[in-house]
């Protein structure tokens, strides 16, 4: 049937903020060819495009009947999925992501409902590439893969049978970031970003990590033998704020300073 005049079909190409184009959704260590298949469908669906795939248990998934057959008609989608090794190539150049978890966690990132996830991706989608992480279907995301991402969204199921299929759990976030990104149809062309309000990519926080870890450690604050949870708390801190690629440059300035301090005092002691 041929569409009237005043409808809008808003594709990949055509959404709001470009957000359509600017989020990943990221497998990690999918067990079945199957729900691979009906993920690729489950994003096709709601306007979507870019599959991640972090280590799948079948190589070279995409090719399986199982796959293809549950893709039905987003075989692009599918066949275009891109395979990588671990978190951190599925999240390089990602400046915001989401981990889907079924449970409450002490430490990590801040909690969302999936629609404030989606609420929160349209504005971040203005600046560049957002993705949104699920776990393997058996285990789900590791405490570590958790850690990486910016914030946590829990689908409130019923707790008497909380049990969400995988491609099910695509689905419900595919559906509420569309749902977001067609809510402010003048929003569709990204604004310019100040370079100075720009958010750090993921690999950039990772390596501030690394750098401010082994500061506390010459501080002798972190005790790599018995650390508890202080860089997890750390993490936690900082995904709560933001932190922009300038704020990252600072913390990373502060953290070469105390290793260039400690440093001659450690060899004073030693000698």
């Amino acid at each position: 049937m041929p569409q009237s005049p005043s409808t809008t079909v808003h594709t990949c190409a055509s959404g709001p903020h470009g957000g359509f184009t600017s989020t990943l959704f990221v497998l990690v260590e999918p067990s079945h060819p199957g729900n691979v298949g009906a993920a690729a469908r489950a994003i096709k669906t709601m306007g979507f495009s870019r599959l991640v795939l972090v280590a799948p248990r079948v190589p070279l998934v995409q090719n399986e009947p199982e796959a293809i057959a549950m893709a039905s008609g987003a075989e692009d989608v599918l066949a275009s999925a891109r395979i990588v090794p671990t978190i951190a190539d599925a999240l390089t150049g990602v400046a915001w992501s989401v981990a889907l978890t079924a449970r409450m966690r002490e430490y990590g990132p801040p909690q969302l409902a999936p629609h404030e996830a989606a609420q929160e991706a349209r504005n971040h989608a203005l600046s560049g590439d957002i993705a949104f992480v699920f776990g393997n279907e058996r285990t789900g995301l590791s405490n570590e893969h958790v850690e990486r991402c910016s914030a946590l969204a829990h689908i409130p199921a019923n707790p008497a049978y909380s049990s969400l299929n995988l491609a099910q759990a695509v689905q419900v976030l595919a559906y509420e970031l569309r749902m977001a990104y067609l809510s402010d149809p003048q929003g569709a062309v990204p604004a310019a970003a100040d370079e100075a309000g720009v958010r750090a990519p993921s690999e950039d926080v990772e390596r501030m990590y690394m750098h401010l870890e082994n500061a506390l450690i010459a501080l002798e604050f972190l005790d790599p033998a018995n650390p508890k949870k202080l860089m997890s708390r750390l993490r936690r801190l900082f995904a709560r704020a933001g932190l922009e690629r300038e704020e990252v440059n600072i913390v990373r300035g502060i953290a070469k300073h105390i290793l260039l301090k400690a440093r001659p005092s450690d060899r004073s002691s030693s000698s």
